[in-house]
Formats: structure tokens, sequence, C-alpha cells
């Protein structure tokens, strides 16, 4: 059921209040010390943290109550499913690796999507994924049986293939009468098709690691992989990625490791968002509100690292995502 949009926006204009904003470029100017005392002053978090040291735990803290936020407040299941499913197509994935690798799954995996870690540890261990949404059990099935094959040898890029296909297709199903995000979805995969394409160090390697759930096609990526920075750019001419591939050009010519486009494609849905931002109607401040809360959260995680690295002030804001 469609929540009370007049008193959903009414939350999230209090819940607004408390976002951290342009105290975050602040930040990059002082030390991990202050950071920390400044959020403890505000309660960020929860002060589930004793020290700078333990920033995860703040942040951890602060996604939680971001997750259970979506989670009651979501207005349609669109919503929910585009913030918080994502995680299940992931924790899936690092379950069955653990067990195929007898690795530690603990530490591999998210915090809960819609699907307990538990449902999903139990599927893994039966081998039976019945009761899944569809796509999460073709894409487990798929990767155990490539795991268990003895005639192919898979690796971790092959499973994730198989993963990263999986749930594009079901949130661009999930969200296709939700006009805005199901083009976060398309985006978020052309984009992340793109950046792969230009990686590659053959045309056969681009095809079979793209997603291809968006509006990029096959010709387009063996345009990019064939190493010319012109044709890759004039292949998009008519397209709106075509500045998004002349930045990518200029990281392969000059030998960078494109994150600058992965910041593009990571700041992608809160840039469209900004520019009207005093404009949005029915769902768009929520999925705004949120967008930038988890933005705000991958900035202090930058910020944290760096500064307890030493890294200089104008170097951690060119890492940070657009807020």
């Amino acid at each position: 059921m469609a929540k009370d949009l007049a008193y959903l926006n009414g939350v999230i204009a209090v819940k607004e209040t408390y976002l951290l904003g342009s105290k975050l470029l602040k930040f990059c100017e002082a030390s991990a010390d202050e950071v920390f005392r400044s959020l403890s002053e505000c309660g960020f978090g929860r002060n589930a943290a004793r020290s700078a040291f333990e920033y995860e735990s703040l942040l951890a803290a602060d996604e939680r109550d971001l997750d259970e936020f979506v989670r009651e407040y979501a207005p349609t299941s669109a919503e929910k499913t585009y913030f918080l499913a994502p995680r299940d197509f992931h924790n899936a994935k690092a379950v069955i690796k653990a067990k195929y690798s007898g690795g530690d799954a603990d530490k591999m995996v998210a915090p809960q999507g819609l699907i307990a870690l538990e449902e999903l540890t139990r599927c893994v261990e039966e081998n039976n994924f019945n009761g899944l949404p569809d796509c999460l059990k073709k894409a487990c099935e798929d990767a155990v049986a490539l795991l268990s094959d003895e005639n192919k040898t898979a690796v971790g890029a092959d499973i994730g293939v198989i993963f990263e296909r999986a749930k594009y297709k079901y949130l661009t199903d999930a969200c296709k009468r939700n006009k805005l995000l199901k083009s976060f979805a398309v985006q978020r995969a052309d984009m992340t098709d793109i950046i792969s394409a230009f990686r590659a160090k053959t045309p056969e390697y681009a095809l079979d690691n793209a997603i291809m759930a968006g509006k990029v096609t096959r010709e387009q990526l063996l345009e990019i992989s064939n190493g010319d920075g012109n044709r890759a750019i004039s292949a998009f001419e008519n397209s709106p990625y075509k500045e998004f591939v002349k930045v990518c050009v200029e990281e392969k010519q000059s030998g960078r490791s494109f994150a600058r486009a992965e910041r593009i494609r990571d700041s992608v849905e809160t840039e469209s968002l900004v520019g009207r931002r005093f404009e949005l109607k029915a769902k768009e401040p929520f999925v705004y509100y949120v967008l930038r809360r988890m933005a705000e959260n991958s900035n202090l995680r930058i910020i944290f690292v760096c500064l307890l690295a030493g890294v200089e002030e104008n170097a951690i804001k060119a890492r940070l995502r657009a807020v």
C-alpha cells in the first residue's frame, strides 16, 4: 500500500535538517579526531564508536538506521526494492563463493536486504533456491552449476557477471512502473558496461562481461574495446553517454584507473535530481533524501580513510561523490 505522501514528505523535511551538507567539505580540512568529535556531538550513528579508528562502526549504525527508514517509509515496493534488493544478490554471491572456496561468508556479506541472510544461507547449503525471486534463483543456480563443473575453471569475475546481470534485470523489471528508478538502473548498467569495455583487454572479454541491461549496444562496446578513443566517442555521437565516454577516453589515455568515471556513475542518481531539488514531487523527495544519506555515508568513509592515511585536503575533496 502506498504511503501518505504528505505525511512522508513532512517526515523527510524534519530529517533533512540533520544532513551533513557543506560540513563534509569542512571535514576534509580537519583531522580525523576533529571529525569524529563533531559527529559525536550531533549524535551521528548513535555514538556507536569510541574513536575515529572505529569509524566503520559509526557508519554501520547510521546505515542501519537508513535501512529501517527505507523499510518503514518507502512509498511503494519499487523504492524498497531499488535500495535494498541489490544486497540480496551480493549476499547470495558471497555465500555461494564462500561455500565453494572455503572462505568466511561473514567477512563478505553486506547488511541484510529484502531477504534474511539466514534464508540465503539455508538455500545455498541445501542447494535449493525455490522461493527466491526468479532472477536471483536463476543466478544462484547458474553460479552453482559453473562452480560445480569440473570441466570449467570458474573465477570470481565469472560469478560476479552472473549476479550483476541478474540484479539489473531484477531492478529494471521491479521498477518498470517507476520511470525514475528504472532510468537509474539503466544508466548504472550502461555506465558500468562502458567502463568495463574500456578496461577490457579484448573485444571478446568486453562482451562476455557486459551486463547489457540498458541501452548501450554490443556494437558500441566493440568500438570502445578496439582501443581507438575517437571511434569510441563517435559511436556515442547521438547518445546521452557521449560526455561520459569522453571522460573514459581521457582516463584511458592518461593511464588512470577510471576513478573519475566511477564517481560520475556512482553520483548519477543524485546529480539527476539536484538540479530540480525544489521541484521534486510525489515519491521523488523520498528517493532524493535516501540517495543523499547514502552519498554522505560514502563520503564520510572516504574522508576518514584519507584523513587517517594523511591524504592532502584537495585530494580528499577530489574523491568525494556528489551530494
